[in-house]
């Protein structure tokens, strides 16, 4: 049976429920005043999408650390089957100040999850006057996936990466999840969505755990170039029209979006390193 919304007072006044003080959890809050507002609770009809309505599905994410903090990119391709949905699609964001997330899975539902995630953690902040721990934010969106169950079952399946600072530990972690909610933390590197097979193969030979920023963003523009060259739902950079994976770093001073001007430049010189080694393998 589809959730009944919660009744509205008349004269336009709030709910009684916004009057109460309650949890921190603004996911729980909306839970008990109004189920069908969250976007795992929201009713489906039966049945699967024909493939002419396949939603626009987001792909490759890579994470790894450094000494100083943790570099997340993904690069800029939706997929809908075997059409491009979207070229330039953005799927790294700012939690909060210290984190970000990445997704993989259905764009329009990841976004949205992505959106409550990062109230969640400001409501929080507000109620409490203190900041989540890293491994709280984790846990928090283990159980935003965890609601979202019901429709991965159907097909509409959300997977998103989260990394950040530590501010306690003083360093970069990276966390990863299954469909169910699982939460796994992940040392030195990771990727997730359908090319992560490729990404990860690449981060493996090419990340150095010691190594400074600059080096960390060019390994992650790395792997996603092997990805692309391998898995057609994912995008590779193109200098023609300016687009350019998203690369956001955090680190003690917080979140940062590395400028795609920047970004373009570091994609130059590995296309150049690449296109200079097989001109030299070619050579009798």
């Amino acid at each position: 049976m589809p959730a009944t919304p919660a009744p509205q007072p008349p004269g336009g006044r709030l709910p009684a429920a916004f009057h109460v003080p309650g949890a921190a959890s603004f996911t729980d809050f909306v839970g008990s005043h109004d189920p069908s507002l969250l976007p795992g609770r929201r009713p489906l009809p039966q049945g699967a999408l024909p493939p002419e309505l396949d939603p626009p599905h987001g792909t490759t994410i890579v994470a790894l650390t450094y000494p100083g903090g943790v570099v997340m990119a993904g690069d800029r391709r939706a997929t809908a089957g075997s059409m491009i949905a979207h070229r330039e699609i953005e799927k790294v964001f700012p939690a909060d100040t210290h984190s970000c997330v990445g997704i993989a899975g259905t764009a329009g539902l990841a976004v949205e999850m992505v959106r409550l995630f990062q109230v969640e953690l400001e409501h929080f902040e507000k109620i409490e006057g203190a900041v989540l721990s890293l491994d709280g934010k984790a846990n928090r969106l283990s159980t935003m996936v965890r609601g979202n169950l019901g429709l991965a079952m159907q097909g509409l399946a959300v997977v998103p990466l989260f990394a950040g600072y530590d501010l306690a530990g003083r360093r970069g972690r990276i966390f990863s999840y299954d469909v169910t909610g699982g939460r796994y933390e992940e040392r030195g590197h990771h990727s997730v969505g359908s090319g992560s097979v490729f990404a990860r193969g690449a981060l493996k030979k090419l990340h150095r755990p010691t190594r400074g920023v600059d080096e960390a963003v060019a390994t992650a523009l790395e792997a996603l170039h092997d990805a692309a060259d391998d898995d057609s739902a994912t995008g590779g950079s193109d200098l023609v029209r300016g687009i350019v994976p998203v690369v956001a770093v955090v680190d003690e001073a917080g979140y940062r979006r590395v400028p795609d001007a920047r970004v373009a430049e570091v994609v130059r010189g590995v296309l150049d390193a690449r296109t200079a080694q097989h001109e030299e393998d070619q050579r009798p």
